[in-house]
């Protein structure tokens, strides 16, 4: 029974080290957010930060047992001058979305609240990631201008929701067209996607892992996306992600 108990102790001993490893981790990357610039608007990533975006989303989708089911993903092109589309229907959804597509280095247009997140708000504004002002025109191309020149000296691949919000009764929402000038200016490709069962990783945990899937369904190539209007392409997008996500459920 003795030895028994020292192998319960061992394992504790494990589970209570791996613990406390993780949360001085958190504490690191807290720590080194606090020298991150909110008011500043970054035209280079940093490596660092995006490394501790990164690991720590990694941990966190691990702790959340989120299993991934990635499909396409080998028709994305080499490099970062790339649009990513993809419809919206969790806050998971980005987290899952640049997680998966690291190696592409996506920087997200997202609405300017997400930025006061806790430490996080710090490290996405490090990795470039940009507000978009939708009730000013004029500042969202500002924001669509500053998207196309990172995308030209392919700093990183901009990432975006053409639904604007995320759709929570799970229904694809009209797209803005807007957002698809960024590759057009850019003159880059756009990658559609579909994101699916992100909606139900905060109802499954503890209890249960949630299986997630991420398609990339087509590639919009740029000198079709050049030469069509953004209202055409966008309709095109949004049509491709429509029958992906009717003909191919989670």
């Amino acid at each position: 029974m003795k030895y028994l108990l020292y192998v319960l102790y061992a394992f504790l001993g494990l589970v209570g080290i791996k613990i406390a490893g993780i949360i001085l981790y958190f504490l690191f990357t807290f720590a080194a957010s606090m020298f991150i610039n909110k008011k500043k608007e970054y035209d280079h990533e940093s490596k660092f930060y995006r490394y501790l975006l990164q690991s720590t989303t990694g941990i966190g989708m691990h702790i959340m047992r989120v299993k991934y089911d990635l499909q396409g993903f080998d028709k994305i092109p080499d490099g970062r001058q790339m649009l990513f589309v993809c419809n919206h229907r969790s806050n998971f959804d980005p987290l899952i979305s640049w997680r998966v597509l690291r190696k592409n280095h996506p920087t997200f247009i997202s609405k300017a609240s997400n930025f006061d997140i806790p430490f996080y708000g710090r490290l996405i504004k490090r990795c470039c990631f940009m507000a978009i002002d939708r009730e000013n025109p004029r500042n969202a191309m500002m924001t669509i201008d500053r998207s196309s020149k990172l995308l030209k000296a392919d700093e990183v691949s901009i990432f975006v929701y053409p639904e604007g919000t995320r759709s929570k009764k799970c229904k694809l929402l009209p797209f803005h067209n807007g957002v698809f000038k960024i590759a057009q200016k850019a003159n880059v490709p756009v990658v559609v996607l579909t994101i699916q069962g992100t909606e139900k990783i905060g109802k499954n945990f503890p209890w249960r892992s949630t299986r997630v899937r991420v398609k990339v369904v087509d590639i919009l190539p740029a000198d079709h996306v050049k030469a069509s209007k953004t209202s055409d392409i966008s309709d095109e997008a949004r049509a491709l992600i429509a029958k992906d996500l009717e003909e191919n459920p989670l």
